[in-house]
């Protein structure tokens, strides 16, 4: 672990906001004459890999060891949160001067995918904090409010994006919290549903209507302190899966909140939020990535070792096939991945991309891990080995950040405006 962090350290050191002008998807120096010649797409920079390798190693021995217990408890380990900010991870893209890593939204797509191989809770932990809390303070916030809180996000404090609400999920702007306007203040009530990180979260992002007569028109982000009066996180929600990632109620009971918590402007919240969602179903396809790539990874070992009939599982035709679909799919699931990311990082167009491996990769990993469970036979349906703890926290992926049918809608009406693909 103390290597890891030496590793953040120096990738931190590097200056990864001035790497972004030298992307590892740059035309290839050596090429035939008159030949345009681009690296593949799986290709890393060499802080990409060093930041790869870094929190592969981390993940399997500081994170491993805790999953089983912390799926059984319903309980992050707080041990395993200070690690994560411990390492840089829970600061990936915010500037150095406010004690981040300084690196890519791409650097935060490899951490989520490799964290996600681990325990998918971690990686959502990690996810919501870089791709929503940490992009939105550092796009909108005021100097005062950078100052205030990117501090504190890179080194001790989990923030919480609050959106959803009882009748407000996938039409996310029919959301009835209200912010009463005051003197130089604001008073907030209302409730809000599934937000996840609650539990911990030092700060939440939260969604609420200034002017209902205006429609959704009148959604402003505001910042609302843990310990501000009139504000309950209630009982976390027992779970099918991620069940150590905590999501909880809110209630808001007459929360005053003072002019200068407003993050951006009155009025453009929901703007921010459809922004942050965009970039945020990238981070959903690689924590699916990750997740499905962990339930393969830890189940072929077992095919290759199990013997019947005289010969390993692995050799039956059958299997084999099976094992080579599969493994097609998360390749496939990958690059539609990274492609969007990379666009994403590009400045380039990327709605359409992020939806296509939003939805891709729930499915992928849908089928991964059900078929994992019939790989392994018996032992695949108990709690003895990881796999069917895969299989429970994959559901989430076709449902959070925008449904199947969400994106399915969404990827429609752009290849309609564009005549095809």
């Amino acid at each position: 672990l103390v290597a890891a962090a030496a590793v953040m350290r120096q990738v931190a050191a590097a200056g990864w906001r001035r790497m972004s002008a030298k992307p590892a998807h740059d035309m290839a120096s050596e090429r035939a004459p008159g030949v345009v010649s681009f690296s593949p797409l799986q290709t890393y920079s060499e802080e990409e890999n060093m930041m790869r390798e870094a929190v592969k190693k981390y993940a399997q021995e500081r994170i491993a060891p805790c999953v089983s217990k912390m799926d059984e408890n319903s309980a992050m380990d707080e041990e395993v949160i200070k690690s994560l900010f411990e390492q840089g991870l829970m600061g990936i893209e915010i500037d150095p001067e406010y004690g981040g890593t300084g690196s890519t939204f791409f650097s935060s797509i490899l951490v989520i995918e490799e964290l996600a191989k681990v325990d998918p809770s971690v990686a959502v932990l990690c996810d919501i904090q870089n791709t929503l809390i940490n992009t939105l303070f550092g796009q909108l916030g005021t100097a005062a409010q950078k100052e205030q809180y990117l501090s504190r996000l890179s080194t001790d404090m989990v923030g919480s994006f609050c959106l959803s609400e009882a009748e407000a999920g996938s039409d996310a702007f029919s959301l009835k919290t209200r912010a009463e306007k005051h003197k130089d203040y604001y008073v907030i009530n209302g409730s809000k549903m599934w937000i996840s990180n609650a539990e911990h979260a030092g700060v939440f992002l939260v969604m609420a209507n200034v002017d209902p007569s205006a429609g959704y028109r009148g959604i402003t982000c505001f910042i609302v302190d843990r310990d501000t009066e009139g504000l309950e996180i209630c009982k976390k929600e027992n779970k099918l899966g991620l069940r150590a990632s905590s999501t909880c109620p809110l209630n808001f009971d007459n929360v005053k909140v003072p002019d200068k918590n407003i993050l951006g402007q009155v009025g453009h919240g929901y703007k921010y939020a459809i922004g942050m969602l965009n970039e945020g179903r990238i981070g959903i396809a690689a924590q699916m990535l990750g997740l499905a790539q962990g339930c393969f990874d830890n189940t072929i070992p077992y095919t290759r070792q199990r013997m019947q009939f005289g010969k390993r599982i692995f050799d039956f035709q059958g299997m084999q096939h099976q094992v080579a679909h599969v493994a097609t799919q998360i390749e496939a699931a990958r690059l539609l991945t990274y492609n969007a990311a990379r666009l994403k990082e590009a400045g380039r167009p990327f709605i359409k991309e992020a939806c296509m491996a939003k939805y891709f990769t729930a499915e992928v990993a849908t089928l991964t891990t059900s078929k994992c469970i019939e790989w392994m036979g018996g032992v695949g349906f108990t709690k003895d080995y990881p796999i069917e703890k895969y299989y429970r926290d994959c559901k989430i992926g076709t449902i959070y950040e925008g449904t199947t049918n969400v994106q399915l809608s969404t990827m429609a009406k752009f290849i309609d405006k564009e005549g095809g693909l």
